[in-house]
C-alpha cells in the first residue's frame, strides 16, 4: 500500500511540475509575440536639406556656436546622431540639433530644415517628382484633372505627401508650384486670418499673396494666390488623414 501511495504521489508531483513548465513556456511565448508585434522605428541614416538659402553646419548643438559650412538646398546629409526630441523652435518650426556629417566635416544642424523627402528641383514637374518619390515612399499620391470652360479652362494638380509636417509640405510646394522665395514658412502662431503680400512682385503681376488660416495658433490652411494678364493659379496646402495635401489650380482666361 505504501508503495502504491508513493507512486501515486510521485506521479502527481511530476504532472504538476510538467504543467508548470508548460505554463511558463506559454507565458514566455506570449510575451515574445507581443513584443515582436510592435515594430521598432529606426531613424533615417540620411536626410535632405530643405532650407531655400541653405542650412548652417555648426560646431556644437546650439545656434550660437561657430559656423563650419553652409549646406545648400537639396544636399544629402549623413545623420550621425539624431536628437529624437524637440528642444527648440526656429521660425515656427519645432526641432532640435542633430549631429551630421557633410563633406567629411562633422557638426550639428537644425533638423527642422532636414527632410526624408528629397526636395524637387526648381520648376520640376509635379508628376515626375511624385513618380520618383513614390519609389521610396509608396503612399505618395499624385493626380491631375482638367475642367472649366472652353473660354476659361482649368488644370488641377494634387500631390499627397505622407507626412503631418506643415513645413515639409510648404517647402515642397514652394519648389514645385512657384511660390515666391520671398515668402518664409508662416509661423503657426498668429491671427486666425492673415494675408502676406509679395513686395517683390513684378509690375505685370496683379496679385501675389500668401493667405494663412489658423485656429488657436495651429495652421489650418496655407494658400498662395497669383494673378497676371490672362493667367492665374492658386496653391492650397491642407492637412488630410492620408498626409499633407498640396493642390495647384491653374486658370487661363
Amino acid at each position: 500500500m505504501k508503495t502504491v501511495a508513493f507512486s501515486l504521489l510521485a506521479l502527481a508531483g511530476f504532472t504538476l511540475l510538467f504543467s508548470c513548465k508548460n505554463d511558463a513556456k506559454t507565458n514566455e511565448e506570449t510575451q515574445t509575440v507581443v513584443t515582436d508585434s510592435i515594430p521598432a522605428e529606426t531613424a533615417p541614416d540620411a536626410m535632405y536639406v530643405t532650407a531655400v538659402s541653405g542650412l548652417t553646419l555648426r560646431e556644437f548643438p546650439n545656434l550660437q556656436s561657430a559656423k563650419l559650412a553652409v549646406m545648400p538646398l537639396g544636399t544629402k546629409v549623413k545623420i550621425l546622431n539624431a536628437e529624437g526630441k524637440t528642444t527648440m523652435n526656429v521660425g515656427g518650426i519645432d526641432g532640435a540639433m542633430d549631429e551630421v556629417e557633410y563633406n567629411n566635416k562633422k557638426g550639428f544642424a537644425f533638423n527642422g530644415f532636414l527632410s526624408k523627402f528629397y526636395p524637387p528641383e526648381e520648376d520640376a514637374a509635379a508628376k515626375s517628382y511624385a513618380e520618383e518619390l513614390k519609389k521610396d515612399f509608396p503612399k505618395v499620391n499624385y493626380s491631375e484633372a482638367t475642367g472649366g470652360t472652353a473660354s476659361k479652362p482649368t488644370k488641377t494638380e494634387t500631390l499627397i505627401l505622407p507626412t503631418d509636417k506643415w513645413h515639409e509640405a510648404f517647402f515642397t510646394a514652394q519648389q514645385l508650384f512657384a511660390i515666391p522665395k520671398s515668402f518664409a514658412f508662416p509661423n503657426p502662431k498668429g491671427s486666425n486670418n492673415e494675408t502676406q503680400q509679395n513686395n517683390e512682385k513684378k509690375k505685370t503681376d496683379f496679385i501675389s499673396e500668401l493667405q494663412v488660416s489658423r485656429n488657436s495658433n495651429e495652421l489650418q490652411k496655407i494658400v498662395y494666390n497669383y494673378k497676371t494678364t490672362g493667367f492665374g493659379y492658386m496653391v492650397t496646402i491642407t492637412k488630410e488623414t492620408e498626409g499633407m495635401k498640396l493642390e495647384k489650380v491653374e486658370v487661363a482666361d
